[in-house]
Formats: structure tokens, C-alpha cells, sequence
């Protein structure tokens, strides 16, 4: 039997109106969607997005928990058993859309699945189509240019490594921390410092219906979600 191929698809940021035109009509196309989903099964945020265009009673909705930990044998288990039930598919000749916020190859779940995949399976026939990431739709909804001639851009994961992300900030004409939730008064005393906290804006959930603009007056001990980014242009 001819096997089928996994498509890690990326969705965009939020808006469903930011998905691309190949995105939708592989979602139209691949009879298994796979997505991540919480442990108490609840709806992932690259569902939610794209719940308008498809019809679940139509395809094979395959939802796969990712746990968000760091315990090494719980990962490997999971991960195993996420890429086993779509290559069971798979073998049955079926296409298997993973369906990804942002960007696929964008500090995206599908990464290690695909790393697993090759890993497991080598002979699996693998796609990516990009989406719009959420530092294009943070800059979109802020228009504030991300970079321009000869300028310089970083993207980087905010953390607690105060002097690593100074650095970057200093190296470059603009930096888009990532998931700064944790970190938030972290940053925000480290801009006071180098005199840059009017050069920094924060968004959540960008471009969806829950996206909130933030004023940065407003987030000293704010409690962010997760899917929140900050952009600093100097």
C-alpha cells in the first residue's frame, strides 16, 4: 500500500483569516488532522483557529497531548506515542495535517515531531507549509517596522538570563522576546535600566479575538498568558 505524508501545517497567529491559501486547501485535502490538545482534552489555540474552515464529522481528528514537562521519560513516552498513532495512519495511506500556530519551523511543537518521525520512521514523507508567525502579527497590529536596510533583528525566548537578553538588545536595532510571561518584571527592569521602556510594546494572542495591546505602564507584576511577546525597537 502507498503511504501517505505528514504536513506540518502553519496556521498564523490567531486570525483565521491569516491563514494562507495552500494551508486551507491542504486542510481541505488530508483526510487526518492532528493537533495538540490538553491533557484534559480541551481545544489547542492551532484548533481553535482553524475550527471555522473544516468540518470534524468529515475527517479523522487525531488530538495528541504534549505534556508541558521536563521529566525525560514522561516526554520520550509521549512524544513516541503521539508520532505512533500518526504514522499508523500514515501506513494506511492516508495524509496526516499537523496543524501548528505561527510558523512550523518557528520554535514550534512541530520540530520535535518531525525530529521523532525522522528518527522512528525515516522512510515518512514530510511537508511544511509556513503560516505567518506571531512576531509578522505583532509588528503588523503595532506597525512597527521589524527591520529596515541594514538593520538587525533578533528573536529570542525570554528567560531569566538578564545579561544574555541586555546583549541582544544591545546588539541589535530590534528584538522580539518571546513567551515573556514569566519573565515580564524581569524585562521591564531591564529596560528601565538601559532607558528603552518606551521603546517596547507587549501583545497577547495577537490577531485573535482575545489579543490585548498592552500599555506598559499597566504590567509591572501583570498576570500574562503564555502566548505573549514583546517587541523592542530602539
Amino acid at each position: 500500500m502507498c503511504k501517505g505524508a505528514l504536513y506540518g501545517i502553519g496556521v498564523g497567529p490567531g486570525d483565521p483569516e491569516l491563514l494562507t491559501v495552500k494551508a486551507f486547501r491542504k486542510l481541505q485535502e488530508c483526510p487526518v488532522i492532528a493537533y495538540p490538545k490538553k491533557m484534559r482534552g480541551s481545544k489547542s489555540y492551532a484548533y481553535k483557529i482553524i475550527e471555522v474552515y473544516i468540518r470534524p464529522e468529515e475527517k479523522e481528528m487525531l488530538g495528541l497531548v504534549f505534556p508541558m514537562t521536563k521529566n525525560q521519560e514522561v516526554l520520550e513516552r509521549e512524544w513516541n506515542k503521539a508520532v505512533d498513532v500518526i504514522y499508523e495512519k500514515i501506513a494506511q495511506g492516508k495524509d496526516v495535517a499537523f496543524v501548528t500556530e505561527g510558523d512550523p519551523l518557528l520554535y514550534s511543537t512541530f520540530i520535535h515531531l518531525m525530529k521523532v518521525m525522522k528518527e522512528k520512521y525515516p522512510d515518512v514523507e514530510i511537508h511544511s507549509i509556513p503560516g505567518i508567525s506571531s512576531v509578522n502579527g505583532a509588528v503588523s497590529r503595532l506597525t512597527i517596522p521589524l527591520a529596515d536596510g541594514d538593520e538587525q533583528v533578533a528573536i529570542i525566548p525570554a528567560n531569566d538570563d538578564v545579561e544574555k537578553m541586555r546583549k541582544a538588545i544591545e546588539n541589535h536595532d530590534a528584538v522580539v522576546f518571546l513567551k515573556v510571561a514569566k519573565v515580564i518584571d524581569v524585562l521591564l527592569e531591564m529596560l528601565r535600566e538601559l532607558g528603552l521602556e518606551n521603546k517596547a510594546h507587549v501583545v497577547t494572542k495577537v490577531t485573535s479575538d482575545e489579543e490585548i495591546l498592552w500599555n506598559i505602564n499597566e504590567l509591572e507584576g501583570a498576570d500574562l498568558n503564555y502566548l505573549s511577546l514583546m517587541v523592542v525597537r530602539k
